[in-house]
């Protein structure tokens, strides 16, 4: 030890307690380690009680629903930008009936936002979820999805595919740390691993999870700081329902002043003994003791008043973690108001809004480049310059799909107000609420153009026929002239 460690250790000098190895942290030992190194000997054992918790309890579930809800929702409608209308209504169309099922599931069994959620649910319990892209004669594009979970990456693969690069966890990458492809384990027809895996180009795969460090390679349950907590809060529910249960059994108990030999084989002054043997607790119950026998009650009793309390404690300790307010993850309002409502689903928002733009930026904008692509060279839409120009012809934007208002009154004055002092545009307002504003003023048209055809008045005093707006306008100027005329 040098000198001036063994000063500090003797006149307790410390930088920082964190760091110092004093009562309270003389059991905490940790080490530094890479993202991959501190990863990898835990990951599956975390994974595996991640899951566990997923499937039996319901606490788990409940900080998994307010992504699944916030993130993913009922999904993203698409907004093609090509600057040509006709085309942009195809790629619109065509996309709606590829999301579905048969069309975009390799499996047939999912939709395109069923996959989402999936993923985001994914993320949350495994850490990750990959998509590779297939190509089969089904539906109406031979473009398809097929969903794999982070298991299926070769941890036991060692030789890379391409010279020099190599593999870590099931990846492979170059010398600059870049996934250059993926190994995925095979099956044969009896579920049995083949020991030699396949490789997949990165080109065809969509690794979707978070890196937390620079160092980090693979996937890791997003949800494992809650993990401990959550067990601690599943066994505490499971020790007090068993307390409860025997707290609800109420007893009776019968202190004998003569020998239980005695009981029901003799008679004192001619009357015969109780035998309590024979004896139940029912209802409504009438009998008599003994002499001298004495009765007392066994009620162990509760204390599930304090249990609410704590596991509320609990919850908002494990939401703080995981970055949402304690309403969204337990659903309970008892204490919110209008203003700490909006104030928490903001909040809210602004963590959900991380998870949204990745899943946006690394699934869908992918996804949808290659869709357009495959409708091209299949023939379903005819562009002649899309291999000049892709860029021009894949630019689009995802409206979501809204979310039902806290208070629709204060709401609406809100856009009202932002509408009336520049903050928010029509479009932006409809866009909010997941619609394109070309789609909204089509539909007005019609409604306007059909209740004209059937000689109805339809009340929609913001909105003007063109015509009619030209001819006001120009009332309006004489109006104003007149006006000017009169003051000078």
């Amino acid at each position: 030890m040098g000198l001036t460690n063994w000063i500090r250790r003797f006149f307790g000098i410390r930088n920082y307690d964190a760091g110092s190895y004093e009562r309270t942290n003389r059991n905490w030992v940790a080490v530094n380690d890479s993202g991959e190194a501190t990863d990898k000997n835990y990951r599956a054992r975390v994974k595996a009680r991640s899951r566990d918790l997923e499937r039996n309890t319901d606490i788990m579930n409940a900080f998994i629903h307010p992504w699944l809800r916030n993130v993913a929702g009922q999904g993203f409608t698409l907004e093609a930008k090509t600057g040509n209308d006709v085309l942009d209504e195809q790629l619109e169309r065509l996309w709606e009936k590829w999301t579905k099922k048969d069309n975009c599931d390799v499996t047939g069994t999912q939709s395109l936002w069923e996959m989402l959620r999936m993923a985001v649910r994914r993320k949350r319990v495994d850490g990750g979820i990959l998509f590779v892209k297939c190509y089969t004669p089904r539906g109406i594009l031979p473009f398809k999805l097929q969903v794999l979970e982070t298991d299926e990456l070769d941890d036991n693969a060692f030789i890379p595919h391409f010279k020099g690069n190599r593999v870590v966890g099931g990846v492979e990458y170059d010398s600059y740390n870049y996934a250059v492809g993926y190994h995925i384990r095979e099956y044969d027809i009896q579920g049995y691993q083949i020991p030699q895996s396949h490789f997949v180009e990165r080109e065809r795969v969509i690794f979707y999870f978070s890196k937390t460090r620079p160092t980090q390679i693979r996937e890791m349950p997003e949800m494992a700081a809650g993990i401990p907590r959550m067990k601690e809060v599943n066994g505490y529910i499971e020790a007090t329902t068993i307390k409860e249960r025997m707290a609800a059994c109420f007893g009776l108990v019968i202190k004998k002043t003569q020998p239980s030999g005695t009981l029901g084989r003799a008679a004192v002054n001619g009357e015969r003994k109780t035998n309590y043997r024979e004896l139940e607790l029912t209802p409504g119950m009438v009998t008599q003791l003994n002499d001298g026998d004495d009765l007392q009650v066994v009620n162990p009793g509760t204390s599930a008043a304090n249990s609410a309390e704590y596991l509320k404690t609990l919850q908002r300790l494990i939401a703080s973690g995981q970055g949402i307010s304690y309403e969204s993850a337990s659903r309970d309002l008892s204490s919110a108001n209008y203003s700490s409502a909006r104030q928490a689903t903001i909040e809210d928002e602004e963590t959900f809004a991380w998870d949204t733009q990745k899943l946006v930026d690394e699934i869908l904008d992918e996804v949808y480049a290659s869709f357009v692509e495959a409708a091209v060279l299949s023939g379903e839409i005819n562009i002649p310059d899309y291999f000049t120009n892709q860029d021009k012809y894949i630019e689009h934007e995802w409206n979501r799909k809204p979310k039902r208002w806290i208070d629709p009154m204060k709401e609406a004055n809100s856009n009202k107000i932002a509408l009336e002092t520049g903050q928010k545009t029509l479009a932006d307002i409809w866009r909010d609420g997941g619609r394109d504003y070309r789609t909204v003023l089509n539909e007005m048209k019609e409604i306007l153009d059909y209740a004209q055809e059937i000689g109805l008045r339809v009340n929609m005093p913001w909105i003007v026929p063109a015509e009619e707006s030209v001819e006001k306008s120009e009332e309006e100027t004489v109006q104003e002239d007149d006006v000017k005329d009169e003051n000078e």
